[in-house]
């Protein structure tokens, strides 16, 4: 029996259903995982096969989870760049996570200048290889203040920017404004995972989960006349999204089964043309290695779930990196 709270309220039932009701999820996709994942395979063919439109001399890449390369006439703006993966027993075992400079060398080949790094949230597969990435080009990296003190534990503190919400920054042709936003509760709806700054003493002490979320924003590029929003967790602050028509909104839809009405929410503000949905492969995969799909993460469903919204957004997604790593972009 609910017991009542000390005001006399009865607790948010939501606060236990909710979790219960994502526990069931999981264990139903568990007892057909085969069959979710093919259909996920065959959904993603169809979706890569749709074209994406960009203006002439942009170059749009996928690097795996929610990290891109944007390259206009040469020149070129990361975000979430997180090639080193990570295998789940460094998670368990809680082993140093740190950049695998070969990585780079192989994913990222003949970039030419690099103007700056954006970095969503702290999160290691977000955040880890921007201190080498940042070493090897010379740029600067700008997020939040525990991105900031992963570059200084790298050594690297005078490269670390932290993000003032909305300011304006020009980055050769690209102007990247942050958006105050924040994580999706994950995996089952109940808390945000290593919600602080990185704290660590050392980079030995950099295991996975000691990268701290931080404070989450989403990223807004303006870039060849087009704008491109990009948004790695699946969760928002209603008010503080003010862009508006964005031509192209790179969603990571890992944790939107846990977001209240998160399509509803997150298409009415941005009112995107085209939906390029990420973050949806296993990213503790190699990368040179087959795309896998992260639990239960129903990419087939994401079609018809943006149609509920409006059938006027286009949806598409890009092919992954190759495992020689060369470009395939739109």
């Amino acid at each position: 029996m609910a017991t009542i709270e000390q005001n006399g309220a009865m607790p948010d039932l939501s606060t236990v259903l909710d979790p219960l009701r994502h526990t069931a999820d999981y264990a139903r996709y568990l007892l057909r995982k085969s069959a979710r994942d093919h259909e996920d395979a065959q959904a993603l063919s169809e979706l890569e096969a749709r074209h994406l439109a960009l203006p002439d001399g942009l170059e749009l890449e996928w690097l795996g989870t929610a990290g891109y390369r944007m390259t206009f006439q040469g020149t070129t703006l990361l975000i979430d760049p997180f090639l080193t993966r990570v295998p789940l027993s460094s998670v368990a075992l809680r082993r140093t996570a740190l950049p695998d400079p070969a990585a780079v060398d192989r994913f990222l080949p003949g970039l030419g200048e690099v103007v700056g790094i954006a970095v969503g949230h702290g999160h290691w597969d977000h955040a880890l290889d921007a201190p080498e990435i940042a070493r090897r080009f010379g740029c600067p990296v700008y997020g939040s203040r525990s991105v900031r003190n992963l570059m200084a534990l790298h050594g690297l503190a005078d490269r670390g920017v932290v993000a003032e919400p909305y300011q304006r920054y020009e980055l050769g042709p690209f102007t990247v404004t942050f958006v105050p936003s924040v994580h999706s509760k994950i995996p089952f709806g109940t808390s945000i995972p290593s919600p602080g700054d990185t704290s660590c003493e050392s980079l030995s002490g950099l295991a996975p989960l000691a990268y701290g979320c931080g404070q989450t924003w989403g990223i807004h590029i303006e870039v060849a006349g087009i704008q491109i929003y990009h948004q790695g967790s699946a969760d928002l602050i209603d008010d503080a999204v003010r862009h508006r028509d964005v031509d192209i909104f790179l969603a990571g839809i890992a944790g939107r089964s846990v977001t209240r009405d998160y399509w509803r929410r997150i298409l009415t503000a941005l009112r995107p043309a085209t939906v390029v949905p990420m973050h949806y492969d296993d990213f503790m995969r190699p990368l040179d290695g087959p795309m896998g799909f992260t639990m239960n993460i129903a990419l087939s469903h994401v079609p018809d779930e943006i149609a509920a919204i409006s059938r006027d957004i286009e949806v598409a997604a890009l092919k992954s990196l190759t495992p020689t790593g060369s470009r395939r972009t739109a």
